[in-house]
């Protein structure tokens, strides 16, 4: 049983780094201030630390998420319900990071805490705990998200044009820079640009939105690409701490591991899922929610570090994936860029992602039972 509770628990761990790696980093890829790889690495190594950090700082989740106070004591007790649990919510993120859909692991533990609850429990689930601990933290986050995503941007915009900061539009064939040009890359001088023969014939040409000016003498382009960096790096610092408790919890039941054995664990298998499998969730938070430039992707990653971060100080178990989509559909919709196709199919994984977790759970936790 020991075995096959760190196996099942490295899974959902492996599933949660697949899945929620590169949500961090997703906008430094894009905006073009980064590759793919670079940015992989650094949202790696800022997870990571998080997942350290989350040794002292969010021993909270580890409570919540080990289902106390939503089911008797003597359901947490029986390893057969953490092993459904986990089970189940490494299941439904592995499905959905086959299908490139940035989906809750939060809202799929969720599912899973529900479905083994149902079937192992005697008397049910505590429906109040369920909501006041669980449902409103999760369901509220995005649209407060969205609300600020959609508040802060235009005073920003609107200070950058105060300041004599302009956009400016890189047009490269691959990793060479073929011109630098004033305006967004719809304007007609870019435009002209990307119809010469040179361009017109090649097949990885991208347009990337830069700034030039300075701000107290320094380079308005490096200051930007700094900070970007480092609120890219808050919002994975933010997921490890956050999400790292929610999936040791599951290895704490029966005593297994110790706390922090286990919260070192689900870091490192979550680093390795991250470098393994999140290409097609990268491509899904990067480039088809919604096209953006540097300045809006700062934005929406101060948002998404902010909340999260708070939250996990907290003890309050939102979910990443849910607040960096919201401050990204909160860019989309201020910039009427948002892709109202990708958008819906986000928001159909959501809302599938706790009933089939709580359904795989339920058939987990009696497949378990029977094989003793």
């Amino acid at each position: 049983m020991p075995i096959l509770t760190l196996l099942i628990g490295s899974l959902l761990g492996y599933a949660n780094g697949a899945n929620d790696n590169f949500k961090g980093v997703a906008t430094l890829l894009g905006t073009g201030t980064t590759s793919y790889h670079r940015a992989l690495a650094w949202a790696t190594l800022t997870t990571a630390l998080g997942s350290v950090v989350a040794l002292v700082l969010a021993r909270g989740l580890l409570a919540a998420f080990s289902g106390k106070g939503l089911v008797p004591s003597a359901v947490i007790a029986d390893p057969s319900f953490p092993l459904a649990v986990a089970a189940a919510a490494g299941a439904t993120v592995l499905l959905a990071t086959r299908l490139g859909f940035p989906i809750s692991t939060t809202h799929a533990l969720i599912g899973g805490l529900v479905g083994a609850g149902l079937i192992a429990s005697p008397t049910g689930i505590n429906y109040a705990k369920l909501g006041s601990g669980f449902l409103i933290p999760l369901l509220t986050s995005p649209f407060i998200a969205i609300a600020l995503a959609g508040g802060i941007y235009p005073p920003l915009r609107f200070l950058r044009r105060k300041l004599g900061i302009e956009q400016e539009t890189c047009v490269c064939i691959g990793d060479k820079v073929a011109g630098v040009v004033p305006g967004t890359p719809g304007s007609a001088v870019a435009m002209s640009m990307v119809s010469t023969p040179e361009i017109r014939v090649a097949t990885d040409v991208s347009c990337n939105v830069r700034y030039r000016g300075s701000v107290a003498g320094v380079s308005a382009r490096w200051l930007l690409d700094v900070s970007h960096y480092l609120s890219a790096g808050v919002v994975s610092f933010a997921r490890g701490l956050n999400d790292t408790p929610k999936i040791a919890a599951l290895l704490l039941v029966g005593g297994v591991v110790a706390p922090g054995a286990a919260i070192l664990t689900v870091g490192v298998v979550m680093a390795v899922g991250g470098i393994l499998s999140a290409r097609r969730v990268a491509e899904t938070m990067s480039h088809r929610v919604t096209t953006m430039n540097p300045g809006q992707g700062l934005t929406a990653n101060l948002i998404t570090g902010l909340l999260v971060v708070g939250a996990s100080q907290m003890g309050m178990p939102v979910s990443t994936t849910h607040v960096s989509c919201g401050s990204l559909f909160g860019i989309g919709t201020v910039t009427g860029q948002a892709n109202g196709s990708t958008i819906r199919q986000i928001l159909l994984a959501w809302a599938i992602t706790l009933p089939v977790a709580g359904v795989l759970a339920a058939l987990f936790f009696v497949l378990f039972r029977m094989v003793g």
